[in-house]
């Protein structure tokens, strides 16, 4: 049955993994650091100071969170990124708001979501850094996330992603990471694929751990506890008298990020959690599969991690329109009209930091106010994963594919895209249908992956469980405190 990594299996593991923490120098934040570091020793805020957002250096491990100053150097913290749109670029009367991505190490979240699966693996013996290759399976950020967390904790990456997603993700593991890379077959929608050649390491390698991102209870346990806080803070910075906490909206993906809708439920019972997904792959929606271009939220099946009985709503976006959002956002001419019919400069100078994804998210953000007849009283909060620095290679083949961004194609994108975006496509979920999201976990996870029917059911029926799984970091944050006492690395800090 499914249980919480709670305590050591392997003292042998444990004791190599600490001699080469002391050997190199690591130290291990907590999750509480990451959520609130403000607490994190002020003489690691002082190295801090003088190392880059992206350098491989172990104390960035202590940036792993949503509160880094919006700088790419030297920056320490203050409140999470955020970026509010004028009804003026959205058309609708709710208060859009999305959290920024871009300031973590690697520019996009997923570190974090990569250490809620490695740390646990180190502290629990699970994971031998002197033996064990460190394998993560993803669709584009998390496997980025994840060689940046191997390089600082001291073990190898090996990054598994489909052939066909951007230049910049594979140039980064191969030259920055100095990643083993292996590229499967496909697109953004091929997950099936990423999990066979996970089934080969398996067979062929002993020296391997795979670490899943769409069954690792560590992903969404960390979005739960982090991703959710945040958005907690930003909600409270910025509502007023009569605002109310209307909607969270998240691509499913791997069904990390959406975890910090359970934690929002808590606070706010009557939050609308909207998954968003691809209409050329509407997953969730029509039981359906397909290829699409939103890249960043991998599908075709139902994330083992994901608590569909807390999901309230589907979205699904056409794929074209992000991308010619994307143009219109990053092309000199987009930015240009939208200037010119009133978008302050400040805002359009920070629509890069909106990746396909994040801006895939605006437009469910726009569907569900349109559905719900919100108003300028309801703020629904969303995720921008990442940037648009990533997309770069996209921008340049949709100006080689369909010529030069003019003022005349700015202005149909904005009407059609933005301004016109409709509520077909969605729905909201009952009991029956959640139930019904969660038996095609069965297909995926029984029959391919090699989970038992018991453990599906008790996904559903036990009324623990997801509690159980999304707050096991407080006793994560007591194994940390034991291992860095044993390292004696942070001894020095204090």
């Amino acid at each position: 049955m499914i249980k919480p990594i709670d305590k050591v299996i392997n003292e042998k593991a444990l004791e190599n993994a600490v001699k080469v923490y002391k050997e190199r120098g690591i130290i291990l934040p907590t999750f509480k650091q990451q959520k609130n570091p403000e607490i994190i020793p002020a003489k690691i805020k002082d190295e801090l100071k003088n190392i880059g957002l992206w350098d491989f250096n172990p104390l960035n491990l202590f940036r792993i969170t949503w509160k880094n100053e919006a700088k790419e150097h030297g920056g320490l913290y203050g409140t999470p990124t955020y970026l509010e749109l004028p009804k003026e670029l959205t058309g609708v009367n709710a208060r859009i708001v999305l959290m920024i991505g871009k300031y973590f190490p690697t520019g996009a979240h997923k570190v974090g979501a990569a250490y809620g699966c490695l740390a646990p693996g180190i502290i629990t013996g699970r994971f031998d850094p002197t033996f064990h290759k460190a394998v993560w399976p993803s669709t584009g950020n998390y496997c980025r996330g994840g060689a940046f967390d191997s390089r600082l904790m001291g073990t190898e990456p090996i990054a598994i992603l489909p052939e066909e997603m951007s230049q910049e993700r594979f140039n980064w593991l191969k030259n920055e990471a100095q990643s083993t890379v292996i590229a499967t077959p496909g697109s953004e929608s091929n997950v099936k694929e990423i999990y066979d050649k996970c089934w080969e390491l398996r067979r062929t390698r002993d020296d391997v751990v795979i670490f899943n991102q769409f069954d690792e209870f560590g992903n969404s346990a960390w979005h739960y506890n982090i991703t959710g806080d945040a958005v907690e803070e930003v909600f409270n910075i910025i509502k007023t008298e009569n605002s109310q906490f209307a909607a969270y909206i998240s691509a499913t993906g791997s069904a990390g990020t959406i975890a910090a809708g359970d934690y929002l439920r808590t606070l706010y019972p009557h939050i609308k959690v909207v998954a968003s997904e691809a209409l050329q792959c509407p997953t969730i929606l029509r039981n359906g599969f397909g290829a699409h271009r939103i890249e960043g939220i991998g599908d075709k099946h139902i994330p083992w991690i994901h608590n569909v009985k807390n999901t309230d709503v589907v979205t699904a976006v056409d794929d074209e329109d992000p991308m010619r959002i994307l143009r219109l956002f990053n092309e000199p001419e987009g930015q240009k009209y939208l200037k010119s019919i009133g978008i302050s400069e400040t805002i359009v100078n920070q629509l890069h930091l909106l990746g396909i994804s994040g801006i895939g998210n605006l437009l469910s953000a726009i569907k569900t106010a349109k559905y719900f007849d919100m108003t300028s009283d309801d703020i629904i909060i969303t995720i921008a994963t990442d940037s648009a620095d990533m997309y770069i290679s996209r921008v340049d083949e949709l100006r080689a594919e369909r010529g030069q961004y003019t003022q005349t194609q700015a202005i149909k994108d904005l009407e059609r895209c933005l301004f016109g975006q409709l509520t077909d496509n969605m729905r909201e979920l009952g009991y029956h249908d959640r139930k019904a999201v969660h038996n095609l976990k069965y297909f995926t996870w029984v029959e391919q992956q090699a989970k038992e029917v018991e453990e599906l059911n008790q996904l559903w029926n036990d009324r623990t469980i997801w509690d159980k799984m999304f707050n096991q970091v407080n006793r994560w944050d007591e194994l940390i405190n034991e291992f860095n006492e044993r390292t004696g690395v942070l001894k020095k800090y204090l």
